[in-house]
C-alpha cells in the first residue's frame, strides 16, 4: 500500500496524528530529498516522542520519478509504503503525482491523508472570496514568464502564485508595470515564527514591503483582472433591472464577475 503523507509547512506542531501513525507504521519512506526527511522523523522523535520503526529512504523527486517507476514492480507496494514530499502536501507543486497514476493503473491500493498546504493556508488568511487558479512557481525567466505572467494577470479568477525571496520584487514589478492598481495578497513564511501578511495594491505593497527583511518563502494571490466594458455593454445594475429570471440574472452576473452562477443565484435569493 502506498501512504501520501502532507508534512508541515513550517510548524512542527502542524503534523496530524493520522500523519503520524502513517510515519510511525511505515516499512520504507519514498521522500523528495533524504536529507530533509530524515530531519523532519528526527524532529519528531525528539519533539513529539514519536516512534519510527522504518529507517529506509529512498529519493523520489522531480527528476528522477520516470526512472524509477520504469524499473518498479507492483510487488514493491506490499509493503507499507509511505511518501513525503519536502513540506506541505504532495502532488501539490511537488511530487507525488505520477506516483498516484502507478498505483491507479496497476490497481494498488494507496491512501492520500489531507494536511497542509501553502496555497490553501495562504488563500484563507488573504480574505478574498471566490474561485482560484493555482499557478505554483511562475517559470523563472524569458518568454516563458512572461506567458505565464500574462495569464495570471487575465485570469478571470484569483490567482495563487509561490515566489521565491530572490525574485519576489522582480514579481512585483513587473505587475506594476502591467496594471498598478492590481489587488494583492501576500504571505510570507507561513506558520514560522516571522509569518507576516501584506494586502493592498501591488504599489502599496511594493512600499509596504520595502524596509523588510524579504528572505523566505512566499505565497501570493492577485485578484481576478477588472473588467473593462465598452460603452453600451451590460453593466451589474442593468442586469438586476432586466425583466428575467433570478437564474437567468445570475447566469448573466457570473459572466460581468469572478463569481460562480450559484454565488449570484445565492446573491440574488438573499436579496
Amino acid at each position: 500500500m502506498l501512504t501520501l503523507v502532507p508534512t508541515p509547512i513550517g510548524n512542527i506542531e502542524d503534523i496530524t496524528l493520522r500523519a503520524i501513525k502513517a510515519l510511525e507504521s511505515a516499512d520504507l519512506f519514498l521522500c523528495e530529498d533524504t536529507r530533509v526527511a530524515r530531519k523532519l522523523i528526527k524532529l519528531l522523535q525528539d519533539r513529539l516522542s514519536i516512534t519510527v520503526k522504518s529507517s529506509k529512504y529512498l529519493s523520489f523527486h522531480e527528476y528522477n520519478q520516470e526512472s524509477f517507476l520504469s524499473k518498479l514492480e507492483p510487488s514493491f507496494f506490499k509493503q507499507n509504503i509511505v511518501y513525503i514530499s519536502d513540506a506541505g502536501m504532495p502532488c501539490i507543486s511537488d511530487p507525488g503525482a505520477k506516483l498516484v497514476e502507478y498505483c491507479i493503473k496497476n490497481e494498488i491500493e494507496y491512501d492520500v491523508l489531507p494536511g497542509p498546504s501553502a496555497a490553501i493556508t495562504a488563500f484563507a488568511a488573504s480574505g478574498f472570496e471566490g474561485r482560484f487558479t493555482f499557478f505554483g512557481f511562475l517559470p523563472y525567466k524569458g518568454k516563458d514568464r512572461k506567458k505565464r505572467l500574462e495569464e495570471v494577470l487575465d485570469s478571470p479568477y484569483f490567482s495563487i502564485v509561490f515566489e521565491a525571496p530572490h525574485r519576489l520584487l522582480k514579481f512585483l514589478n513587473e505587475i506594476e508595470n502591467i496594471d498598478n492598481d492590481r489587488e494583492i495578497f501576500l504571505a510570507k513564511e507561513l506558520t514560522k515564527r516571522y509569518q507576516r501578511f501584506f494586502k493592498g495594491t501591488v504599489g502599496e505593497i511594493l512600499d509596504l514591503i520595502k524596509n523588510v527583511d524579504i528572505k523566505g518563502e512566499w505565497v501570493a494571490i492577485i485578484s481576478p483582472k477588472k473588467e473593462s466594458f465598452s460603452q453600451g455593454a451590460l453593466t451589474k445594475q442593468d442586469i438586476l433591472s432586466l425583466n428575467i429570471s433570478k437564474k437567468e440574472k445570475a447566469k448573466l452576473l457570473s459572466k460581468i464577475t469572478s463569481k460562480s452562477v450559484k454565488e449570484c443565484y445565492e446573491e440574488l435569493i438573499r436579496g
